[in-house]
């Protein structure tokens, strides 16, 4: 089977790693360099505890069984490559800095824990033991051990290197013009060098995946906007060794003193521009969790833009025109959604059957809420 995917961030490097693997002539096209787009601009928090929402249930669910999946896809990961991906299991901590903070999440903790989600309230005695410099004013805190994390961007590289090892053709700086069709199903795609024939096609392209001309429905993908930045730490005596849910900022520790505050979520667009009141609000947030960040160095600012859908889950499985498959939408669960991801949608590729973990997630349900209505 020839399979084209259109988009080389971590979810179409994975998903070609995984058809790869399975003998698939699998080839990823993509417009910029590899893994510039969402997936470099994440911080890479694996939270399928701590941020489960009520109304989210069937995603809650997928991102949990990818959580569970993490540790060993991490490890065969790096057991292809020799490349390691930074997984680390500290836990995550979400931290209330007054009374009304604290009445949140407990009341979250209530949902999450109804939820089977194992979950631990923390006094503020207790959160500084494990995390000394911390606010002085904490009311509070929850620790979700399950959490963990990895570094998005060295994952991401190695998904790289996997796919080319196990035979994946990648295409850098090849923006797909578009989706070629027979009138009856999809063909391949067409870029500058002219058609490249597939049986399947994989729209995998994040927040751009509404950007192409077909007859068929394409996914309500858009691009929402975040603000990021890092600071270094001394890795010998780190402020910071769990992930940080502050009320306005995340905190995330990497092992190399490496620290990443985000983020900002905003309605612009693809407006790339790094503004004073975006980082202002993510130094405050962060400052008024972990004061000592004053003191340390900015490393890096920069934007990315999630590819949200209208309900903030996936959009996975096939589309219209057969042939076509949607792989999108991830919106804040990109990293952590990837290994379930690239098994259930491999799967229903090379099998012809849509593999129940992604039934929940096709672009079906879109039209099913506009009748409804």
């Amino acid at each position: 089977m020839k399979v084209a995917i259109i988009g080389g961030g971590i979810i179409g490097l994975a998903l070609g790693w995984r058809l790869a693997q399975r003998g698939a002539e699998t080839t990823v096209f993509e417009r910029d360099a590899i893994g510039r787009g969402a997936s470099y601009a994440a911080a890479g928090m694996l939270a399928a505890g701590c941020e489960a929402e009520p109304g989210e249930q069937a995603l809650g669910v997928l991102n949990r069984e990818s959580l569970a999946l993490w540790p060993d896809f991490a490890a065969e990961l790096e057991a292809a490559t020799g490349m390691e991906v930074g997984l680390r299991r500290e836990g995550t901590m979400l931290i209330a800095l007054n009374r009304d903070d604290a009445a949140k999440l407990r009341h979250d903790m209530e949902f999450q824990k109804s939820q089977g989600i194992e979950l631990e309230w923390l006094t503020p005695a207790e959160a500084r033991v494990r995390e000394p410099y911390l606010a002085p004013q904490l009311a509070g805190a929850v620790f979700s051990p399950d959490d963990i994390q990895v570094d998005n961007r060295a994952a991401t590289a190695a998904l790289a290197e996997a796919f080319r090892r196990a035979g994946g053709v990648l295409r850098e700086q090849t923006p797909v013009q578009r989706i070629e069709t027979d009138g009856s199903r999809a063909r391949g795609v067409v870029t500058a060098e002219g058609v490249h024939a597939a049986d399947v096609v994989v729209l995998a392209a994040g927040a751009w995946s509404a950007g192409f001309d077909l007859p068929v429905p394409l996914p309500p993908v858009r691009p929402i906007k975040g603000q990021m930045l890092s600071v270094q730490m001394d890795p010998e005596i780190p402020l910071l060794r769990h992930v940080i849910w502050a009320p306005r900022a995340y905190l995330v520790p990497r092992r190399s003193g490496l620290l990443v505050i985000g983020a900002t979520v905003e309605e612009r667009g693809f407006d790339g521009a790094m503004t004073a009141g975006g980082l202002y609000s993510l130094l405050d947030g962060a400052w008024r969790a972990l004061p000592g960040i004053e003191e340390l160095t900015v490393v890096e600012t920069w934007v990315g833009f999630r590819p949200g859908s209208r309900d903030d889950a996936p959009v996975l499985g096939p589309s219209a025109l057969p042939g076509l498959m949607f792989c999108t939408g991830h919106h804040r669960n990109g990293i952590l959604l990837t290994p379930v991801t690239a098994a259930a949608m491999a799967a229903t590729i090379l099998e012809q059957r849509l593999d129940p973990r992604i039934a929940p997630f096709g672009i079906g349900r879109f039209a099913r809420v506009r009748s409804a209505a």
